[in-house]
């Protein structure tokens, strides 16, 4: 396998527009041919994306979701450049197997990590550093461990990093940047609202058997 350098992912970034993980992988896929490479992003829609990522996305459409049992539903917004893609089959489309994508995923709370408030980060820290497993570690070692696992954590709550229920093989982020591509426009999931039946209500229990012990006294 060619050695992928730093170089050559910078080259194929200033190529393309493409991120630096996405450059790299293309490179790692087309043995580090960059002629290959840019071919690889192109087919996947990678590339044509990330050059419009700059461009203001204030169309789009709000799309929704009901589970069978209708248990659960999602409210979803995506955006877009222009109405006139927003009423199409390929945005309607990705709308929908987001929205579903949420639906999918109860523990996602926010569309991206940047999403996440401080205080939501730092009571995760708090959480990890009083953990039993690192007690006794050196103080240098146990930030180290505390990152990996809230870095973890926090990408668990985030929408766009979790692996696509219609293929695991790649991210949500992946699917929109590849339907970006496709549509040769901006996308953006902007925000989303799930509903569970029943949440937050407080079902009041009866003791069946106190209250007719009590209608007998």
């Amino acid at each position: 396998m060619a050695d992928i350098t730093a170089k050559l992912v910078k080259d194929l970034r200033d190529k393309t527009g493409a991120g630096m993980m996405d450059c790299k992988k293309a490179l790692g896929a087309s043995d580090g041919d960059i002629t290959k490479a840019i071919e690889w992003l192109r087919q996947k829609g990678i590339a044509s994306a990330e050059k419009k990522s700059g461009r203001v996305a204030a169309e789009g459409a709000i799309g929704s979701y009901i589970h069978t049992g209708s248990r659960v539903g999602v409210l979803l917004e995506l955006n877009c450049e222009t109405d006139f893609v927003a009423r199409g089959e390929i945005f309607q489309g990705l709308l929908k197997d987001i929205a579903m994508q949420v639906a999918a995923c109860p523990n996602v709370e926010y569309v991206t990590v940047e999403d996440i408030p401080d205080e939501i980060v730092e009571k995760e820290k708090s959480v990890e550093m009083g953990r039993d497993d690192l007690a006794g570690k050196p103080e240098q070692i146990k930030t180290k461990i505390v990152e990996g696992r809230i870095s973890k954590r926090l990408r668990e709550l985030a929408l766009i990093e979790q692996p696509f229920i219609r293929d695991s093989s790649i991210s949500v982020e992946q699917l929109v940047k590849q339907v970006a591509g496709q549509i040769g426009e901006n996308l953006k999931v902007r925000r989303f609202t799930r509903y569970t039946l029943g949440e937050g209500i407080e079902i009041e229990e009866s003791d069946f058997a106190a209250e007719v012990a009590s209608m007998s006294s």
